[in-house]
């Protein structure tokens, strides 16, 4: 679709929730932010949390650590370039969506949980977990990092625990096993896009995302973009202190549908560079998904162990993966 076709709504179109009852030490406003958080997926599939509890120093870090990689020479960008096991710098041109007629104008780094190069799962084979690639340039990369996974994590199961209650099942059933979850990090960098554009040309192109749960900052401008039930592209505005929360393809498939995984994009309009960071929230690698059904529904898909769904996705949306 062209540029000019997204429609700059009001903030409000897309639910924001206060999130702040879901880390009380009673459980009196469990029961309304799971309603909203219900409601939300099962429409448009996004919605932005503010009080979400994650330090605001601990995002500036992240982000100051970002904008420094991505300025640095793209020799030096390579050094720690992206590994068989998808964590580092992922140049432009090595990533294109599946419904991307071009290649995505972003960079990128990818981190996950920090693991060591003898680590048990990783020596098996089999497992998403894999060493990071941190740049030994930048020295407070790796604590700033780590820090901002594990806050993001904090938040993430307690949206999954407000899930289930919404559901009417047990509080923990999607955060069973989460010892060692194969959720990654990645900070986007999206160079401006001059006006001339191709209208085929994105940030990143329309997609779902894979996983259970993504949260977004969005660290200076806007640019995400959500298609909506009315078959147009909103612009999903910045929000100060908040995060934008979106539904993926696995967690809809665990809902047997009955959750939203919405596709989205990125078009960086502004003019001036736009940075992200992204959390993509997913339990262990041998988790069993299997949908959790209304009664009287028929499951629409078969059980698939986390792990195999997602790097089936990597397999067909990274050009590295594919040489």
């Amino acid at each position: 679709m062209a540029y000019a076709e997204v429609k700059d709504i009001e903030a409000s179109a897309i639910p924001v929730i206060d999130v702040a009852p879901l880390f009380a030490t009673d459980a009196r406003g469990l029961g309304q932010v799971a309603s909203a958080m219900l409601c939300a997926s099962e429409s448009v599939g996004f919605f932005y949390v503010r009080n979400h509890g994650v330090p605001r120093p601990v995002i500036d870090a992240v982000v100051d650590e970002a904008f420094a990689l991505f300025r640095r020479p793209q020799e030096e960008k390579l050094q720690v370039r992206v590994s068989p096991q998808h964590r580092g710098f992922i140049p432009i041109g090595e990533a294109k969506m599946y419904r991307g007629a071009r290649v995505d104008l972003k960079e990128s780094f990818v981190w996950g949980r920090d693991i060591a190069a003898d680590d048990a799962d990783l020596v098996s084979g089999g497992s998403l977990l894999a060493p990071n690639r941190w740049p030994d340039f930048q020295p407070g990369m790796r604590a700033a990092f780590n820090r901002y996974f594990e806050a993001t994590h904090a938040v993430a199961w307690r949206l999954l625990r407000a899930f289930a209650v919404a559901l009417g099942i047990a509080d923990d059933y999607f955060v069973r096993q989460i010892a060692r979850p194969i959720s990654r990090g990645s900070v986007v960098y999206y160079p401006p896009q001059p006006p001339d554009s191709q209208e085929d040309q994105f940030g990143v192109a329309p997609h779902t995302d894979y996983g259970c749960l993504t949260l977004v900052y969005q660290a200076n401008v806007g640019g995400l973009e959500v298609y909506g039930r009315n078959r147009e592209w909103l612009l999903a505005h910045r929000l100060e202190d908040s995060f934008v929360v979106n539904v993926g393809d696995l967690l809809a498939r665990w809902t047997n549908d009955r959750f939203r995984s919405t596709p989205h994009r990125v078009v960086n309009r502004s003019g001036e560079e736009r940075l992200s960071v992204a959390m993509f929230v997913d339990p262990d690698h041998d988790c069993l998904i299997e949908p959790v059904c209304r009664p009287g529904e028929a499951p629409r898909y078969e059980p698939v162990r986390c792990g195999d769904y997602i790097r089936g996705r990597f397999d067909k949306s990274f050009a590295y993966r594919q040489k």
